[in-house]
């Protein structure tokens, strides 16, 4: 999700949900440590719950990078071992580190020792020719005893050689029961799955073998996905937010951010799916796509969509 969910987007989706967990953007250690680090870190306080997802594989990098989360309070720091991108592989972490589990094990003893925060790894079901049993048992096996007792499965390998970033999204094919089998073989462990999930009831589904859910691209495209994630998952009885207060909640927050110099494009850029699959949705995003960009746009700009596209 690497430029997708910056705070703009978590912002808007945690209007829509407020109870789900919310992850930024992969980060890389080099990034927070030879930057600013404030701007990476700073979020606005609605965001939480919110997890710190980090890129990276040098243990005192990353426990650094686990102080540096503690300071900013964040609820959790994942290590992401699934990330299939060309960044990640010249950089030998991300994906790649799923053949060498006892450097993610290291990682995860530096990071929990870095901080009381709880550490959870994001991975593959394996890599290339890797094998899905054995390997991601030994994977798992091995992270575990190192401390993880959260682990979030992307039901699907990386081929790290043949195939870009966008086909490993795509081509290799979603294996949901291997992630089951896992949660059989060590059900001590708080087991995630993630890969493409598009309805609630598809996420149901799989919370009757799992303790939890990832959706990404899909709560991205389709944010309203998440409408009613409070009241059929997490039991909340307070009605879910209908489009119109989402954006007139987001016209608000689009004000502040445009008072601190923010550019409006860089809020509605991320508010394009909004009205994903319904009447008028065309209206709203080109309003958006071509006015948004503009020089001297407002926050108006999102009023001005909404009535393109409801009248």
């Amino acid at each position: 999700m690497l430029d997708w969910t910056d705070r703009h987007a978590r912002y808007m989706l945690r209007q829509i949900s407020q109870r789900t967990l919310l992850y930024t953007e992969m980060v890389t250690t080099g990034a927070l440590l030879h930057t600013n680090p404030a701007r990476w870190l700073d979020y606005h306080h609605d965001e939480h719950p919110l997890a710190l997802q980090l890129g990276g594989n040098q243990p005192h990098a990353l426990a650094q990078c686990v102080k540096l989360a503690a300071q900013w309070q964040y609820d959790e720091v994942n290590l992401n071992v699934g990330c299939p991108s060309d960044r990640v592989q010249e950089g030998a972490f991300g994906a790649c580190l799923m053949a060498t589990p006892n450097i993610v094990a290291d990682c995860v003893k530096a990071m929990q020792d870095a901080s009381n925060l709880p550490i959870t790894v994001k991975c593959r079901i394996g890599i290339d020719d890797q094998d899905e049993e054995q390997g991601l048992q030994d994977f798992i096996e091995t992270v575990q005893a190192a401390g993880c007792k959260t682990f979030i499965v992307h039901a699907r390998k990386a081929w790290l050689k043949g195939l870009s970033p966008k086909e490993n999204r795509e081509i290799p094919p979603l294996n949901y029961p291997r992630v089951h089998r896992l949660k059989k073989d060590f059900p001590d462990l708080e087991l995630i799955i993630n890969g493409g999930f598009k309805t609630l009831d598809e996420c149901a589904e799989q919370l009757a073998h799992l303790d939890g859910v990832m959706i990404g691209r899909e709560a991205y495209h389709n944010p309203m996905v998440l409408a009613d994630a409070d009241q059929r998952i997490f039991g909340a009885t307070n009605a879910p937010i209908c489009r119109e207060a989402l954006i007139h909640k987001m016209h608000a927050y689009a004000e502040r951010q445009y008072r601190d110099g923010v550019a409006v494009k860089h809020i509605t850029r991320h508010m394009l799916g909004l009205l994903h699959g319904i009447p008028g949705g065309r209206r709203w995003r080109r309003v958006l796509s071509e006015k948004a960009p503009r020089d001297g746009a407002t926050p108006d700009i999102l009023l001005e969509a909404w009535h393109a596209a409801t009248h």
